[in-house]
């Protein structure tokens, strides 16, 4: 990453093991990966700093590792790891909620969901 990368994204978790003070969540989202019992939603909520958006991109990263996902443990070195981290996956979709609102945002939101996963497994969405 680059000198100019902040400082929570240069440090933030790449997996399960990683994540530091939200041991039942990571229990609940390891359960259900080795269970395969994920759920088509998943609600993370929570002061602002304590892993929610990093919760979602490590789940997104354990369902659509190409070696051998859904794992508890992604690999960080596929196509799919490196575009997710990078913020640039084609199925997993991050978007600002704050910003858009809209009616249209939301309507455009809707059109997208309806359409299969393109790379990966799974068509992630994180609503932040």
């Amino acid at each position: 990453m680059s000198e100019s990368t902040s400082l929570y994204r240069r440090h933030r978790p790449q997996s399960f093991d990683q994540v530091v003070g939200q041991q039942h969540v990571v229990r609940t989202l390891s359960n259900a990966i080795t269970q395969d019992k994920v759920h088509h939603a998943y609600l993370f909520v929570g002061s602002r700093g304590t892993g929610k958006t990093s919760m979602a991109k490590i789940l997104a990263a354990s369902l659509n590792c190409e070696n051998g996902g859904p794992t508890l443990t992604p690999c960080g070195t596929c196509e799919s790891c490196r575009s997710i981290a990078a913020g640039n996956s084609v199925d997993v979709i991050e978007m600002d909620a704050a910003s858009n609102r809209s009616v249209d945002d939301i309507r455009e939101l809707r059109d997208r969901v309806a359409f299969a996963p393109t790379a990966g497994r799974w068509k992630v969405y994180i609503l932040d």
